[in-house]
């Protein structure tokens, strides 16, 4: 391990696991980001592997989003796009995975976690899997995770998280279709994600595939439209604004 975190994958009875660690709760540098969309892009290849479970290490947060060490390193646009870019590659990889991917959501998720939740085909959560999108607070905004959390829990419910950027909890999660279920232990959200892994690896892989591309349909203008968000992103995070409110949340 280093401090960029880890990514795994492990493949078993038609079941491709790929778990990401970051010591700062569950958090994505640039390199995870990387990593983790190569591994999604990999297993979609693999005729091992027949269904996808995404999950991050721990009993703490599934992803508390953006690495904050990063953010404030970022000197120059071109920079600032390169790292939004990396949600923006990781949902297009996720996207265009022909396997459905199932996630477990075991703690919390904010920002950019609350995009790789909304970018997963069935989401499972614990009680206690509340979600933020925090960017406005810090001088952004959700761009690049944007379409992904709009397409899962509808505008209205987008909307007001992203202005409010104030925590939901996960019932509210679930009622707005962002996760499936959720269960009172970690213990018992793993045998689901495990029940529910088992059930689609017996499924038709052709029909699973084209049942994805029909539920993602729509999307076929997000490469253009992501880059462009990263852009976006990519000129507000050299605001002194940014700076100052991301130093500000380091210290609480």
């Amino acid at each position: 391990m280093t401090d960029n975190g880890r990514v795994t994958v492990d493949i078993q009875d038609g079941i491709a696991t790929v778990t990401f660690f970051h010591p700062k709760k569950n958090s994505l540098p640039g390199v995870l980001l990387k990593e983790i969309a190569e591994s999604i892009d990999a297993v979609g290849k693999n005729d091992d592997a027949r269904v996808v479970i995404l999950k991050s290490e721990g009993d703490g947060p599934f992803c508390a989003g953006a690495s904050f060490d990063e953010l404030l390193a970022i000197d120059s646009f071109e920079r600032g796009k390169e790292f939004f870019m990396g949600f923006a590659r990781l949902i297009l990889a996720m996207r265009r995975c022909p396997k459905f991917i199932v996630g477990r959501i075991q703690g919390k998720a904010v920002g950019g976690g609350v995009g790789v939740a909304s970018a997963m085909d069935y989401a499972l959560a614990t009680e206690r899997s509340a979600i933020k999108l925090s960017e406005l607070a810090l001088g952004i905004g959700p761009f690049v995770v944007g379409p992904a959390v709009e397409r899962k829990i509808g505008n209205g419910p987008f909307t007001a998280m992203s202005i409010d950027a104030d925590w939901r909890d996960a019932a509210w999660a679930k009622n707005h279709g962002l996760y499936v279920d959720t269960y009172a232990s970690i213990e018992t959200l793993d045998a689901a994600v495990e029940t529910t892994a088992i059930r689609l690896a017996g499924f038709s892989p052709e029909a699973m595939q084209r049942l994805k591309t029909a539920c993602w349909t729509g999307t076929d203008h997000w490469e253009t439209l992501l880059e462009e968000r990263a852009e976006m992103s990519g000129k507000l995070v050299l605001s002194d604004f940014t700076a100052n409110a991301i130093a500000a949340f380091k210290k609480k």
